[in-house]
Order: structure tokens, then C-alpha cells, then sequence
């Protein structure tokens, strides 16, 4: 296989700290109010309010660098804001005063609407349209300090909006997906990935077998622990891979790109002297794919995804076709596996698996898949309901191919951790999904453990 070397220096040459032209980001516009992927290029642009802005200020900007909307000489611009610790020491005083003696009854604040236009025509920023506000607001100084912060955030988010560059790796992008659109990723929550990554043994030198439906997501949280380490396989019944779009947000380099590849059941279980299954056996054993994933698994969704929040609040799927440079096919993940990789495989088993298909049934697809381990391996199979892994637990009971099966149901309740305001979110998931876990063992250790 002939290598580009020039493309392999420049991958990895790149600081993954800074960001760089093409590389994928993700915006975090007001904290939170919107969330989007896009990538870095001269022409890539963001709307917020009504108005464009251009992605080009944010190239060669480390990751955590904030940006303040402006009105520049040449138009709207992003312009980055160094952060400051000046506004941010609320000192907590012992004070009688409260909110209870303030009336909201849009008397307090004497600048009108047509006030604020005219700054704006006269070239006023937004910071300066903020102390305006202040100065002519007759409850701001009633104010306790934390409403007093409220208030700010709340105009700044109107008229100073924020963005916010992130790096996108595991936490962040599925912190992302779970928030705005979580049956994508097969409704999994941060914290049931990190446990996923941990029962299957996903460790450096790693050979693991996915089967991965969420769009990539499992593919690129493996790929980036191993670190250009091991293998990531991803399995399949049928002829066609399953669509990991996601694995292109992470950045990753010419090595680990090179350590993520792809294989099918039939070509894992056949052999010399052996007849590979058929594609049609495997296809009615684990109930292939449904109709709307095939949609999913198309040709023409191989372009940069971006999800964005549109005006209803709803989070919309596209392809940047025009913003986004193409992506080079030597640094491209999920190539066909080595011939000699699937060799060893075939010899030596994977050390882990680790199932996520919500549309196939679990035990379907777990029978086809567990010989391929080595004994004493680990695995690890997701599910949004509890039934199928039940059932499938209890199968691998009865076959007597796994020991040490659980299910587990992780959960996770977040806290506001703030001066003299710390508690519970009111508002979080009811559940993150399921996970089946275990140790697959061969007939001789069975009758060993008794």
C-alpha cells in the first residue's frame, strides 16, 4: 500500500491544541444555546441572530478561545475575548437585602427599544449597549449580587452573543449529540460510553471487534483510547459497512486513522478449509438492518456532518457540502482490514468486543460474533432497553459461552457547584441505556468453574 507522505508529515505536525485550516470544531454559541460541529476553512460560516460571520478568525486559535460577535469595517466579525477574572469575584457579603421589594412592571429601565437601535446605527458594541443598560436600569443596584450576575447574562446573550471553540473528542461530541439529537447515537449518555469503554477492557495494544450502529460514535471513543495503539474493527453483517460519519469530527491522525478498519462476519469466520457462512444466513440470523438505517448508511452521507439548532429550537442533520474540504483518502478511517491482521485475528481472537445496534436483536448478533474472541476476553453490549439484554443474558447462560454476565444501568445526576448555590439539576434523563457485560470462556474452563 503506497503512502502519501506529505499528507502523513502534515497530520502529524499539527498542534492538537491549536486549531488548524480544515480541521473539525465545535461551537458552543451562549453557553449552550446552540451547539454545532462545523469545519475550518476560509469559507465556512456561522449565523447567529441574522447576520454571518466568518469561521476564518477561529483558524490557528487554541481550543477554549472565546469570541464576541462585532461590528467590524468590512461587517459582522468574531472577534476573540480574552478572559478576565475581574468581573467574576462576586464577594459574598452579609447583606439584609433581597428581591422581595422589586415589582417587575417594565417601568425600571428608561431606555427604549428605540434608544438601542440608534447605538447601534451610531456603531455601538455590545458591551457598550450592555452599560447603557445598566446605567439606565433603577433596580440594578437593588439587586443581590447573584440576580445582578443573571441580569448580565442575560443581556449579553442578546446583545454581546459568545462562541465558545471546543475541541471535539468522546466527551464533548456525545455531551452533544445526547443533548440536541439522542436517537442518532442510539440515546447514549457520556457516562454509559465511559463505562462501556471500561467493561470491555478497552486498553493501549487493544484488538477490538465493534459492531458499531451510532454513527461511529463507539468507533471514534475506542480509536481515540488506544491512540494509534491496536485495532479497531468494525464487523458487519451483509455487504456494507455501517456509516461512521462521526469518526470524521475527531481529528485524528494519519496513525490512528490507519488503526481503524473493517470487516466482515463472513470474512472473519471463513477459513482455508472451511465454507464461510453466507451472507443470506447471517442477514436472517441477526435480523439486518432496518429500512431508516439504510437510508443512514448511504453513499452520499460520507460529507462532513454539522448538527445545528435552527429558530423552533430543533436540531437539524446536514452535509457542509460546500464549506467542507474533501476529505484526503489516505488519512480517511474505516479502510478494508490487512489481509495479515485478519490472519492473526483469525488465530489469536480480539481481546475485546463491544456491541451497539439498536436495530439488530442482541443475541442475534452476539452468537455470530463471540467465537471471534479470544477465551477470557471481555465484551460489552449497549442497548436503550433493558428486554433484549435479558433475554440475551440468559441465552449465554443456557449456551454456556460467557461467565460473570451483569447488566448494568449506569446513572448520573449533575450538580450547580456555585457560591452559596450549590444543589442538584432540577431537570435530567431518566436513563442512559443498558449494558450487558461478561467474560467469554470456552466448554473446558466451564467445567472447570464447577
Amino acid at each position: 500500500m503506497s503512502i502519501n507522505k506529505s499528507e502523513e508529515n502534515s497530520n502529524q505536525d499539527q498542534n492538537p491544541r491549536i486549531t488548524w485550516k480544515g480541521c473539525s470544531v465545535l461551537l458552543d454559541i451562549n453557553d449552550g444555546d446552540r451547539v454545532l460541529f462545523s469545519r475550518l476553512t476560509t469559507g465556512s460560516k456561522i449565523k447567529i441572530g441574522n447576520k454571518n460571520y466568518s469561521l476564518q478568525p477561529l483558524i490557528g486559535c487554541p481550543f477554549g478561545s472565546s469570541f464576541q460577535v462585532e461590528d467590524g469595517k468590512e461587517g459582522p466579525v468574531l472577534s476573540r475575548v480574552l478572559q478576565s477574572t475581574e468581573g467574576n469575584n462576586l464577594q459574598i457579603m452579609e447583606e439584609s437585602r433581597d428581591n422581595r421589594m422589586l415589582v417587575d412592571n417594565n417601568s425600571a429601565q428608561s431606555l427604549t427599544v428605540e434608544d438601542i437601535d440608534e447605538m447601534r446605527r451610531k456603531g455601538a458594541s455590545g458591551d457598550e449597549i450592555i452599560k447603557a443598560l445598566i446605567a439606565n436600569s433603577a433596580t440594578f443596584e437593588k439587586k443581590t449580587a447573584f440576580s445582578q450576575e443573571k441580569y448580565l447574562l442575560k443581556k449579553q446573550k442578546k446583545y454581546a452573543p459568545r462562541v465558545l471553540l471546543r475541541r471535539p473528542f468522546a466527551r464533548s461530541i456525545c455531551e452533544a449529540y445526547f443533548k440536541k439529537h439522542a436517537e442518532r447515537i442510539g440515546f447514549l449518555r457520556v457516562d454509559t460510553l465511559s463505562l462501556l469503554l471500561s467493561l470491555a477492557n478497552v486498553s493501549a495494544y487493544s484488538e477490538v471487534l465493534l459492531v458499531d450502529m451510532l454513527d461511529g460514535i463507539i468507533t471514534g471513543a475506542v480509536a481515540e483510547r488506544l491512540g494509534g495503539t491496536g485495532y479497531v474493527c468494525n464487523t458487519y453483517c451483509g455487504v456494507t459497512p455501517y456509516p461512521i460519519n462521526i469518526v470524521q469530527m475527531f481529528n485524528f491522525s494519519y496513525d490512528i486513522c490507519q488503526r481503524i478498519v473493517h470487516s466482515s462476519v463472513a470474512e472473519l469466520h471463513s477459513s482455508e478449509n472451511e465454507t464461510a457462512p453466507s451472507t443470506d444466513e447471517l442477514e436472517d440470523a441477526s435480523n439486518i438492518r432496518s429500512q431508516p438505517n439504510e437510508q443512514i448508511s448511504s453513499p452520499s452521507s460520507q460529507n462532513a456532518v454539522i448538527m445545528e439548532e435552527n429558530e423552533d429550537g430543533n436540531m437539524e442533520i446536514m452535509s457542509d457540502v460546500a464549506a467542507s474540504p474533501k476529505v484526503d483518502k489516505g488519512t480517511k478511517a474505516g479502510r478494508k482490514a490487512p489481509v495479515e491482521a485478519i490472519k492473526l485475528w483469525k488465530e489469536n481472537g480480539f481481546s475485546s468486543l463491544i456491541i451497539a445496534a439498536p436495530n439488530l436483536d442482541p443475541w442475534g448478533i452476539i452468537k455470530e460474533v463471540l467465537p471471534l474472541l479470544s477465551y477470557s476476553a471481555s465484551f460489552a453490549v449497549y442497548h436503550q432497553y433493558l428486554q433484549p439484554l435479558a433475554t440475551c443474558m440468559h441465552n449465554l447462560q443456557a449456551e454456556k459461552m460467557a461467565i460473570g454476565l451483569q447488566i448494568s444501568e449506569p446513572w448520573l445526576r449533575e450538580y450547580q457547584v456555585l457560591p452559596s448555590r450549590t444543589h442538584q439539576h432540577m431537570q435530567m434523563s431518566v436513563t442512559g441505556g443498558y449494558i450487558l457485560s461478561g467474560t467469554r470462556i470456552s466448554g473446558n474452563d466451564q467445567t472447570q468453574t464447577k
